[in-house]
């Protein structure tokens, strides 16, 4: 089972990572489209920030480090859950989805980020 997380709680499993890896930046893993990025992105303050998108990951999963824990990110939530599911079913052990996606962050982290 892949946990889910509101951007809200985003701070609290940073400090959990930290804890539990402390040499293991974790990875926000933003697997929207292209357009999207460009529409709205997050600013990475204590993770790594990866554009990637869901389409591309089953192609590109050597790209993404088994070790370090990582948060899957879209739109709403759906699509990074999806990657989040896929990515634990390929042996991922420490994978998130946070739910709401960079929507729900807007309103809960940071209101400069623009809503589409």
């Amino acid at each position: 089972m892949v946990p889910h997380i509101r951007p809200a709680q985003l701070h609290e499993w940073l400090q959990r990572c930290a804890e539990q890896a402390p040499h293991a930046t974790p990875i926000v893993l933003d697997v929207r489209e292209p357009w999207e990025v460009a529409t709205a992105s997050v600013r990475p303050e204590g993770f790594e920030l990866r554009h990637m998108p869901m389409a591309s990951i089953p192609a590109r999963l050597h790209e993404i480090p088994r070790d370090r824990p990582i948060a899957c990110l879209c739109h709403h939530g759906g699509r990074s859950a999806q990657v989040a599911y896929f990515l634990h079913r390929q042996g991922y052990d420490d994978v998130v989805n946070i739910a709401g996606g960079i929507h729900a962050w807007a309103q809960e982290l940071d209101p400069g980020v623009p809503q589409y």
